[in-house]
């Protein structure tokens, strides 16, 4: 079919040449350099990289190819950083899409500025400035707190003012310094020289107000991170508002998001601290009356118990044993003396039926010649002869008249 001019309905052209047309016209143009902020940003694992470009006053947008060492060279970058690129346009003839190739890509403006801290704040992380083991406990009622900041800047108002609502006997040590500017680094660092070494401060402040990005650049200086790093102090930087972040706050103690936020993390609130005492008594009452009202009902329930409530109740049942066992005792006693009593007197009778008195008792007597010799045997004696006679109630003294033997009556001795 035979390409029209397009000129007329009847001339009518093809789509294809027509883009094609478009094509050859917009890649006659040439690179050219453009300014605008990164908006999105997707790193691929392919050799085309997409990026989308948007102008930085007004809302036209474009869709930019590039390599990955195109993005590579430009160094680190986020999505809001603005760039300059050096842009060649390109059509795409399938769907007739204009796009640019990037040949080149600079960070530029804030955003260089910005890639500069970015890389300063990795180099400072690689070295464990920022680790949280390096950061020092702020202490709990300072007893001087040194602050750094603007003469007569409301930053210095907001924390003095603030401070002492919250605990009125707060004590500060203030050094001024430049806020801003030159000199500003320098200046903070010999303010913060000076703090430091003054031994009745506890706790350092560096405070300012907000600001742009090049006024909160000399709170990024290498120089004055790496002071703060080295102080002996626990420091607290107080930089900006919330969405400022200067270097130092990374390295300082303690971040605060504005000055008065400073203010309230540095020293107690005077009130807060009173109810928090007040509760805390209130609870330890509580806990000592319950312990106490605990400990009474034991004592109570103790108490209440036989044992202590009668000492003696308890030995009544072995009152009552040994009673039982002190009779019984007493009568196998009794029994033992009685069973003893009779046999010592049966064996008294034994004896008194056996001893001479009881024979003499019957009616005998003995006979006991002049030398002692108890006279046994008629034949002992003689007539004439001195014999004494124990009766059963006393002694005879008698002289031998006769002899007779007892197996014969007839025989007899007598005297001559």
């Amino acid at each position: 079919m035979a390409q029209g001019s397009g000129r007329t309905a009847e001339e009518a052209t093809s789509l294809g040449r027509a883009v094609g047309l478009v094509k050859a016209w917009v890649e006659r143009c040439g690179w050219i350099w453009v300014e605008a902020q990164v908006i999105e940003l997707r790193r691929r694992h392919a050799p085309t990289q997409f990026v989308t470009l948007r102008d930085t006053a007004s809302n036209v947008s474009a869709v930019i190819t590039c390599t990955a060492g195109v993005l590579d060279a430009a160094g680190p970058l986020v999505e809001g950083t603005v760039v300059v690129a050096k842009l060649t346009p390109r059509v795409y003839a399938e769907r007739a899409e204009l796009t640019f190739e990037c040949a080149e890509l600079r960070v530029a403006g804030e955003g260089l500025l910005l890639a500069q801290l970015e890389a300063l704040k990795r180099k400072l992380q690689a070295e464990g400035l920022f680790d949280a083991v390096r950061k020092k406990r702020l202490p709990f009622l300072p007893r001087g707190i040194g602050l750094i900041t603007g003469a007569a800047s409301a930053a210095e108002r907001d924390v003095l003012t603030n401070a002492r609502l919250r605990w009125p006997g707060v004590r500060f040590v203030v050094r001024h310094a430049l806020m801003q500017g030159a000199g500003c680094a320098g200046d903070v660092m010999t303010a913060l020289g000076e703090l430091d070494d003054d031994p009745s401060v506890d706790l350092i402040i560096i405070a300012r107000g907000g600001g742009s990005l090049e006024d909160l650049l000399p709170f990024s200086d290498e120089g004055l991170v790496r002071a703060v790093a080295a102080a002996k102090t626990p420091v607290v930087s107080a930089i900006g508002h919330e969405p400022d972040c200067p270097i130092l706050d990374f390295v300082a103690d303690l971040r605060a998001s504005t000055p008065t936020d400073a203010a309230k993390r540095v020293v107690p609130d005077v009130a807060q601290e009173v109810a928090v005492l007040r509760d805390a008594r209130s609870r330890l009452r509580r806990s000592l009356v319950g312990r106490l009202q605990v400990e009474q009902a034991w004592l109570e329930q103790i108490r209440s118990r036989p044992v202590l409530k009668d000492a003696a109740a308890t030995l009544g049942p072995h009152h009552e044993r040994l009673r039982q066992a002190q009779a019984r005792l007493r009568a196998g006693m009794t029994r033992r003396i009685d069973d003893e009593r009779r046999g010592v007197e049966y064996a008294l009778d034994k004896v008194r039926t056996m001893s001479p008195q009881s024979t003499l008792r019957r009616g005998y007597a003995i006979a006991v010649v002049a030398g002692g010799e108890s006279v046994t045997s008629v034949a002992a004696v003689d007539v004439g002869d001195e014999v004494r006679l124990t009766l059963a109630d006393g002694w005879l003294d008698t002289r031998v008249e006769q002899v007779g033997l007892a197996d014969s009556a007839d025989s007899r001795k007598e005297k001559p």
